[in-house]
């Protein structure tokens, strides 16, 4: 009878963002001998250089702009703002990302008492026997035996081939949040969520900013999304050019500006700014890990592929979070990790469902979506009915003087059920936080048009869009609906 396999930790873990630490954790919790390689800045790319970061900077950009336009929302308020002082700003950034990421994931690293080790990995062996090498910074070299590995190396920001965009020294949305100065002018390339983020933010901050986008603003979502956040933009005197396909970049060297050569509908323009910010996605991080020595396959963009149940095409090495080239959310990257630790260590076969999966976009006013579009409903074949609701019969937006934006239900037709929320408002993360609910529940429009709500909350706007499958919502009384 031949012995059982030696190995050095249950669970080998490269990377150390939400997708590692949750699977840390979870794997701690069974019991398991746990090693997490970093070869960066503990915490990955949340607490870092994304979420955290981005979201204080737009909390402070809107904080500035409610002081700029409170003397036009709110009679008899008086408020100013003068020049944004950048250093300041960016460092009580940094302060708050050092303080989370000491918090949130060094801390807990000794509480829960797993390895830790500084370095970069590479797989090496065989696909029956993979082995773990690590190189520390000082050239140190170490070879660990794992029972399971899990890749979590996440994703970094990437721009297409555009002739002389290489040499510009443009901005990505890790670079733009470490800037010194608010530049005078910013060309945002791109219209998804980050593209939205960071030209709102920097707008805010005093840029003049032009957006060239290659089709419309969050083209994934609603269109109705894409036509609120261009009045937005457009009285926030943020300029979107759409169909613009970039044809080449360069540089002014006696003056540093950028100039973006660009096809919009056809016809060629340029495009001049002192900055250039390519917000145009994200890679996954998987070069120099050697994946194919062990026998994982990776996608055309370096993704590792992976089933439902996030392993590889190696059964013992799993993959968590941007890496896998699924949607980028920490929370989804937190949950493939405890996923992939149950399927590891228990063989749950547990399997990923993205059916109710929220999505927000923290500009101001925010996006948030759940479940299914119209567009998507129809191309499943569902015969569907939505309604639009505009946020001016939603009372709480009425208070708050801000009626930019709509909520929109996805409804099948006959059954009322239920399929997709849209939001354009304030708080339209919560709308959406509320929407999961709501999906995963199978309720109906009739349902939720007769459900408590409590009044004066944004909130109640799901119920009134509820009741407006039935009802004439301009007929309502504000407190009596």
């Amino acid at each position: 009878m031949s012995a059982a396999p030696h190995f050095d930790f249950d669970l080998a873990i490269i990377g150390s963002g939400g997708g590692a630490f949750a699977a840390a954790i979870r794997a701690s919790n069974l019991g398991k001998s746990v090693l997490m390689v970093e070869r960066s800045t503990i915490g990955g790319t949340c607490v870092n250089t994304g979420c955290v970061p981005s979201k204080a900077l737009l909390a402070a950009a809107e904080a500035r702009h409610v002081a700029l336009d409170a003397g036009s929302r709110f009679p008899g308020i008086a408020a100013g703002a003068g020049p944004v002082d950048m250093p300041a700003l960016i460092g009580g950034k940094r302060d708050l990302v050092e303080g989370m990421r000491s918090d949130k994931y060094v801390d807990l690293i000794e509480d829960y008492g797993w390895d830790l080790r500084h370095g970069t990995a590479a797989f090496s062996g065989t696909p029956e026997e993979p082995v773990l090498d690590i190189t520390s910074a000082d050239g140190a070299r170490e070879s660990v035996i794992a029972g399971h590995y899990l890749v979590a190396t996440g994703s970094t920001p990437w721009a297409p081939p555009v002739s002389g965009l290489s040499d510009t020294g443009y901005l990505t949305s890790t670079t733009a949040m470490e800037l010194e100065e608010v530049p005078d002018s910013l060309l945002v390339v791109g219209g998804g969520y980050v593209a939205l983020e960071q030209a709102q933010l920097f707008a805010r901050l005093g840029s003049k900013v032009t957006m060239l986008v290659r089709s419309r603003l969050a083209s994934a979502e609603e269109p109705e999304v894409s036509l609120a956040l261009m009045s937005v933009f457009t009285d926030e005197g943020i300029r979107v050019i759409r169909r613009a396909i970039l044809s080449s970049v360069s540089r002014d060297e006696s003056t540093g500006d950028v100039t973006v050569v660009a096809e919009v509908a056809g016809s060629r323009e340029d495009f001049r700014a002192a900055r250039l910010l390519m917000a145009t996605g994200r890679r996954p991080v998987t070069e120099g890990l050697k994946l194919d020595t062990v026998g994982v396959k990776t996608g055309d963009r370096g993704e590792v592929l992976v089933q439902k149940t996030l392993a590889s095409t190696n059964p013992r090495i799993w993959a968590a979070g941007d890496v896998t080239g699924h949607r980028e959310f920490v929370y989804v990257a937190s949950a493939h990790g405890a996923l992939a630790v149950d399927n590891a260590f228990s063989g749950a076969r547990r399997e990923v469902d993205y059916r109710y999966l929220p999505r927000v976009a923290f500009t101001s006013p925010a996006v948030a979506a759940v479940g299914l579009t119209d567009r998507e409903a129809n191309g499943a074949g569902i015969s569907c009915e939505c309604r639009v609701l505009p946020l001016e019969y939603v009372p709480r937006a009425l208070v708050n003087r801000d009626t930019r934006g709509f909520i929109k239900l996805v409804a099948e037709n006959g059954t009322g059920k239920i399929l997709g929320l849209t939001a354009v408002g304030k708080e339209a993360g919560d709308l959406a936080a509320a929407g999961v609910y709501i999906l995963e529940a199978g309720m109906t429009v009739d349902q939720v048009a007769n459900l408590w709500s409590p009044y004066l909350t944004m909130a109640e706007g799901i119920r009134i869009a509820a009741q407006s499958y039935t009802t004439d919502v301009s007929r309502l009384s504000c407190c009596a609906t």
